[in-house]
């Protein structure tokens, strides 16, 4: 009896604690982009009241309305352009690149500002490459205060226009995600896309498992932290240990070969970035995510069995 009382109170004691944590989310892409339904239904899992936004980010005036109707505790953006089947349509599709990924985010920002609510932006880190600074392969991961280093692509030198524009706002935080894999083999993550490739460079770099660090969000709203994080779990991995794991996990018979970055440039048109960006100051507040290469086995080891299951 002593047990039953003992554990219906620490039940008591949860349930409290959650109803005095819940919040009220507005977020982009929550109702269309990969990412976003993924962060929607965590935070419905956590406790959460989540809207997902039917307003445009090129819409101001009718975000506005959107905020003012929903009252949001917070407003998270994982809304964007990417580009289909990649960063390469951005290249021809400059002008809806520049509304949705420039102007569209600092819209929603700004208005944030003003309703003074905090918000939550979904960036990338595909803006930096390796240089003498940080070699490849030497572990010196580039911090949230250096300066970006690439722009090879239309896509990417819109992305650090919108840093520049936003980081001033001390309202928002700034979370900078690096090729985003998750326990499925969606086409619009990681894994799924260069499963595709015949040919890949084999280059260690920064990559975020959602399932890590996707959960991590709302907690870093209820600490109000602010400015930018580099969203990716520490350390790196290469291409060809990423599909050397989807051969032993998911498919026996897939081959790939290597290709150099050159041979990769000319047939994609468009540089990509490498590079390993440094995770200290995000495990400085999470000390507990795990390692790339652990993340990414475990990733693997839940795709295989949800596919068992099936």
């Amino acid at each position: 009896m002593k047990a039953f009382h003992r554990h219906l109170f620490m039940a008591y004691i949860s349930v409290f604690s959650i109803n005095i944590q819940a919040k009220t989310f507005l977020v982009f892409g929550g109702n269309t982009g990969w990412i976003g339904q993924k962060l929607v239904t965590i935070l419905r899992t956590q406790g959460h009241t989540v809207h997902c936004a039917t307003s445009r980010l090129e819409q101001r005036e009718h975000i506005e309305n959107e905020i003012n109707t929903i009252q949001p505790d917070a407003i998270i953006n994982a809304a964007g352009i990417t580009g289909r089947p990649n960063v390469n349509w951005c290249e021809t599709h400059q002008q809806e690149t520049i509304r949705a990924n420039l102007l569209g985010v600092l819209n929603l920002v700004d208005l944030a500002y003003q309703h003074n609510i905090h918000v939550t932006n979904l960036a990338t880190g595909c803006i930096y490459q390796y240089d003498t600074q940080h070699p490849l392969g030497s572990g010196i991961g580039f911090t949230e205060e250096e300066k970006p280093n690439f722009t090879g692509s239309f896509y990417s030198r819109m992305k650090v226009l919108m840093e520049e524009a936003i980081t001033p706002y001390p309202n928002l935080l700034n979370l900078r995600v690096r090729m985003p894999i998750a326990a499925d083999l969606s086409p619009r993550g990681f894994v799924g896309k260069v499963a595709q490739y015949k040919k890949l460079v084999n280059i260690p770099n920064s990559m975020t498992i959602l399932e890590d660090l996707l959960p991590l969000i709302s907690q870093m709203v209820e600490r109000n932290l602010t400015g930018t994080y580099n969203f990716v779990n520490p350390g790196t991995i290469s291409h060809n240990e990423v599909m050397d794991l989807y051969i032993q996990y998911i498919d026996p018979d897939h081959t790939y070969e290597n290709f150099s970055i050159e041979e990769q440039d000319e047939l994609l048109k468009v540089p990509r970035s490498n590079c390993e960006l440094s995770a200290a100051k995000l495990c400085n507040e999470f000390p507990s995510i795990p390692h790339i290469k652990d993340a990414l086995t475990r990733t693997f080891q839940k795709i295989k069995s949800q596919k068992q299951i099936k």
